[in-house]
């Protein structure tokens, strides 16, 4: 297992190994109660207050323990077989305080406790403790039925009449056999359930973790439609959308990392993605793929919005008040500071999964694209830093955008790439 695989685990162990502990105390407490309310011995000596004295504190020690730090696995063997020794006592203890011959202490219903420590181990996923525990219970049931049959030679107690074996203190060992019998049974039956559930555990805590790291390649929102698909994707699948697209870029930034150190060019780009990631995202957008220094973002293609483009409008101004604060920041401490572009266009796109069986990868198509990469190149001709198109500043508008400030546009402008002049909107210089 890879080691996150491992310590994921080991986090679920201790805390289960905490709950055993608070469910010892519970245990203990209703044993402590049980002794208390019924009749005492008559002997000299009683072993049991003694007995569920020590467990107490055996078990606040354990307890304090599973807080503080991981139990080793000899104490949690240890703890399974001290719980089985102090059943046992107490079931031994009950033909003294009766004042019965042993083989009474072998009707006691107290033996059904041992299938709650059994139970108890199998919170932790871990079979071979279920299985000590339960071979503890099974040789402490035959070390009780031996002592009965060695405490009076003289009349061992043994019937083969079921109706003298209830109604009076005789021995059926069929039915003592029989309690062995479910122990090993119920004792087998958990461990091999534990074991298929502890690999469906180690699958579910590795796919788990894999989609925790992979998340982070994807845009949450499309880690999100990933996780709650209903069918398979597959390459060739997409949804038509309205959509909105913006694009960030660092003017000058590939001169600059033809000169620089790897180093000083991966930390520029850090710096810069993790200044404009945020912003987009606060305003619902979704970083469909990083090139380098640009940033693609598309705003109602993964998720569905009524707002898009207004969304869209509010994070690239926002993107370029933080980039000239950004910009600032690094000049004063004499750090590379490369201007920030941005471009933002909207309509109709084609949301879906591109690549092959082995690797596939949502992306956007479409015009608002296109349009919106070739604005961005165009922030330099007409001396821009952040340009909309026309069209998309009016939806913004409509779906509730307000301006802070009149916008420049302009009219009737060449754009590379593009067919015919189009009608501009400045978002910053």
């Amino acid at each position: 297992m890879p080691l996150r695989v491992r310590e994921a685990i080991q986090k679920q162990e201790e805390a289960t190994e905490r709950l055993i502990s608070w469910f010892q105390l519970f245990v203990v407490l209703t044993l402590g109660s049980l002794y208390m309310t019924g009749p005492k011995p008559n002997v000299g000596f009683d072993i049991i207050p003694w007995a569920l004295a020590t467990y107490l504190i055996l078990t606040l020690m354990r307890l304090a323990w599973t807080h503080a730090r991981p139990l080793p696995d000899w104490i949690v063997g240890l703890s399974a077989v001290v719980d089985i020794l102090l059943l046992m006592a107490l079931i031994w203890s009950f033909h003294l305080r009766y004042g019965q011959p042993p083989s009474f202490y072998l009707k006691a219903p107290t033996i059904l406790y041992v299938f709650i420590f059994i139970a108890l181990r199998a919170l932790r996923f871990e079979a071979r403790f279920v299985i000590l525990t339960g071979l503890a219970a099974c040789l402490g049931w035959g070390a009780l039925m031996l002592y009965v049959l060695k405490s009076n030679p003289a009349d061992s107690m043994i019937t083969r009449d079921y109706v003298a074996y209830m109604t009076s203190n005789a021995i059926l060992l069929g039915a003592e056999f029989d309690k062995i019998i479910s122990i090993l049974l119920v004792t087998t039956i958990i461990a091999v359930s534990l074991f298929r559930a502890k690999r469906l555990l180690i699958r579910a805590v590795s796919d788990q973790a894999a989609a925790q790291e992979l998340s982070r390649f994807f845009a949450p929102e499309v880690a999100a439609k990933i996780k709650g698909s209903d069918r398979e994707i597959r390459a060739g699948s997409g949804e038509i959308r309205e959509a909105a697209i913006l694009n960030l870029d660092m003017r000058g930034f590939t001169r600059f990392a033809a000169t620089a150190s790897p180093d000083a060019t991966m930390s520029l780009l850090s710096d810069y993605q993790s200044q404009m990631a945020p912003v987009l995202r606060k305003h619902g957008g979704s970083i469909d793929k990083y090139l380098g220094d640009g940033i693609m973002a598309t705003f109602g293609a993964a998720t569905p919005s009524t707002t898009y483009a207004a969304d869209a409008l509010r994070a690239l101004r926002e993107c370029m008040a933080v980039a000239a604060e950004w910009q600032a920041d690094r000049r004063r401490r004499n750090l590379p500071c490369p201007a920030v572009n941005g471009a933002l266009a909207s309509g109709p796109i084609l949301f879906g999964a591109v690549g092959d069986e082995r690797r596939l990868e949502y992306t956007v198509i479409g015009d608002a694209v296109n349009l919106s990469a070739k604005l961005e190149k165009a922030n330099k001709e007409t001396g821009a830093r952040a340009l909309c198109d026309g069209l998309t500043y009016e939806r913004a508008l409509a779906q509730g955008y307000e301006a802070e400030e009149d916008m420049p546009r302009l009219q009737g402008i060449e754009v590379a790439g593009l067919e015919a002049p189009i009608d501009l909107v400045v978002i910053a210089r």
